[in-house]
C-alpha cells in the first residue's frame, strides 16, 4: 500500500516578519502554519531566524506558493504517518508552575508532597505546557492564586485546554474554554475528562464576541495579530477589577499590543525567551 505524503513549505523569516509572513502563507493556500525557532522542540533551520512550516493540500499548491515566496522558501515532504507521534519522545513530565506538574498519559510520575499533577494529551491542539507563552500564563495564574479561589475563568483560544486546567488546579471553581478549532474543543473536553474535571469545564466554538460570559479572570494565549483587533471583545468579558492575561506576544510586539488595551492597568509584563505576557487589570 502506498504511504501517504504530506507537502510542506518551509519559509525562513525574521521574528519581525512572522505575522505578515504567516498571513501571506494562508493567502497562498496554506492549511496550517507552525512556527519553529530555537525555543521549540523542532528547531529553526537557520540560526537567529524563525522557520514557518506551512502545510498545503498538494505538492502543486506548495510549489505555486514557493514561486511567490522566493529563495527563502523550500519544499519539504513527509512520507507516512510515523511523524505524528515522533514528538512524544521529547514530551516528559514538566513543572509548568510552582506546585503543578503536567505529564503526558504515556509517562508515569509520582507527585511530591503538595504537588498537583495534570494529565495532558495535546492531540493536534496547541498546548503541551512546554512553550514559553503557556508557561508565562501559568506562572501569572500562580502569582494571582488567591484571586482564583472559586472563580469562573474564561480561556479564549483554549487549544488543548491546559490553561483552563491549570486555573482549576490552582483553585478556580469553573472554566469556560473557547476556540475557533472544533478539534481543540474536543481535545479540551478529553483532557478535562482525564483529570476528572468535566463537570467544571465547558468548551465550545462560540466566538468571543458572542459568548455570554463575564469573568474575573480571562486568559488569551493567541498572537498579537489576533489580540489587537480582539481587544474590545476581550475587555468586555472581564468584570470590573478583574484580570486579563495576554500571551503569544513577541517582545517587540509588546508596546503595540499594550496600546490596544491602554484603558486597563498594566500589572506586569514578564518575558521568557522572545515572548512576553501582559498582566492587566480592568479599571
Amino acid at each position: 500500500m502506498t504511504e501517504p505524503r504530506y507537502p510542506y513549505v518551509h519559509y525562513d523569516v525574521s521574528a519581525d516578519e512572522v505575522d505578515e509572513a504567516s498571513a501571506l502563507l494562508f493567502e497562498l493556500g496554506a492549511e496550517g502554519v507552525e512556527e519553529r525557532d530555537h525555543t521549540t522542540l523542532a528547531k529553526s533551520s537557520t540560526q537567529g531566524m524563525v522557520t514557518l512550516v506551512a502545510a498545503f493540500p498538494s505538492k502543486a499548491d506548495a510549489e505555486s506558493a514557493i514561486a511567490e515566496l522566493g529563495e527563502r522558501a523550500r519544499y519539504e515532504e513527509v512520507v507516512g504517518d510515523a511523524w505524528r507521534d515522533a514528538w512524544k519522545e521529547h514530551y516528559k513530565p514538566y513543572a509548568i508552575a510552582e506546585g503543578i506538574v503536567v505529564r503526558p498519559p504515556w509517562e508515569p510520575y509520582e507527585a511530591k508532597p503538595g504537588e498537583r499533577v495534570l494529565e495532558l494529551e495535546p492531540g493536534r491542539a496547541f498546548g503541551t505546557g512546554l512553550h514559553e507563552t503557556t508557561r508565562l500564563v501559568s506562572q501569572a495564574l500562580k502569582a494571582h492564586e488567591k484571586e482564583l479561589a472559586n472563580a469562573l475563568v474564561l480561556d479564549v483560544g483554549c487549544g488543548s485546554g491546559i490553561l483552563a486546567l491549570v486555573a482549576l488546579a490552582l483553585g478556580a471553581g469553573r472554566a469556560v474554554a473557547i476556540d475557533v478549532d472544533p478539534e481543540a474543543v474536543d481535545v479540551t473536553r478529553e483532557n478535562a475528562a482525564r483529570n476528572s474535571l468535566s463537570e467544571r469545564v465547558t468548551a465550545s466554538t462560540t466566538p468571543v464576541e458572542e459568548i455570554d460570559v463575564v469573568s474575573p479572570v480571562v486568559l488569551a494565549n493567541i498572537e498579537s495579530r489576533i489580540l489587537i483587533p480582539m481587544a474590545e471583545d476581550l475587555k468586555r468579558r472581564v468584570t470590573p477589577g478583574g484580570l486579563l492575561f495576554l500571551s503569544g506576544i513577541l517582545v517587540n510586539q509588546r508596546d503595540e499590543t499594550l496600546a490596544a488595551y491602554s484603558d486597563m492597568d498594566l500589572l506586569a509584563s514578564p518575558s521568557l525567551g522572545e515572548w512576553v505576557l501582559l498582566s492587566l487589570r480592568k479599571r
